[in-house]
């Protein structure tokens, strides 16, 4: 989307809802889907934007996303927002307090490894290590969908109750178990400057209906 036409969408918005607290997803939502997550490039415009709604929310503004809190500050720097990453598996409030949720990381070693094989095995496919969770992307071959989510729930399953696994937009994930977007939001809803306020989330995933 060019410029002009974020500024004509922004015109063309409601009013913003008084004393809301925002929470909004990255990819497919403020920024678009890409083959490579890590090709993703933020624009003055959008930093612009997350300024202004960040203003009118009295601070109540969080980024929610299946990224990690790492990847994100990388992808806003220098800016630095309230975030959960990782489906809510880790979250950094307003203060910059930081709370990790699923200290398994190290079960996943040998399962990326496995990812890591089929991966290079088929052309197309992309792994995303996260730390506390696995993304298999499948948007550079998206014939291979039922392989990836075969091979997916395979290392879910074998990794018993602590992980389950996530569908997103021609990506699935394993991810820790009893955390998502919504718990996420329940915790930052506990939390100054968004307790009191009514939450408002904008998402354009499964991942994102809460």
């Amino acid at each position: 989307m060019t410029g002009a036409a974020k500024q004509a969408t922004i015109e063309a918005m409601p009013p913003f809802p008084e004393h809301a607290a925002v929470f909004l997803d990255i990819d497919g939502t403020l920024v678009p889907h890409v083959e490579r997550p890590d090709a993703v490039r933020i624009d003055a415009s959008l930093f612009a934007l997350l300024e202004r709604l960040g203003r009118a929310a009295g601070g109540a503004l969080a980024l929610i996303s299946g990224r990690s809190i790492a990847d994100i500050d990388a992808l806003f720097s220098p800016a630095r927002f309230a975030i959960a990453g990782q489906h809510g598996a880790e979250r950094r409030s307003a203060d910059g307090s930081l709370h990790f949720h699923a200290p398994l990381g190290s079960r996943l070693q040998e399962p990326a490894e496995r990812l890591r094989r089929l991966v290079g095995a088929n052309p197309g496919l992309l792994l995303e290590e996260k730390g506390a969770s696995l993304a298999l992307h499948y948007r550079g071959a998206p014939s291979l969908a039922g392989l990836a989510e075969r091979e997916v729930r395979q290392v879910v399953v074998e990794l018993g109750d602590d992980f389950e696994l996530q569908s997103g937009k021609l990506v699935v994930e394993v991810k820790p178990s009893g955390k998502d977007k919504g718990t996420a939001i329940d915790e930052f809803m506990a939390e100054a400057p968004f307790a009191g306020r009514r939450p408002v989330f904008v998402g354009d995933d499964l991942t994102d209906e809460l």
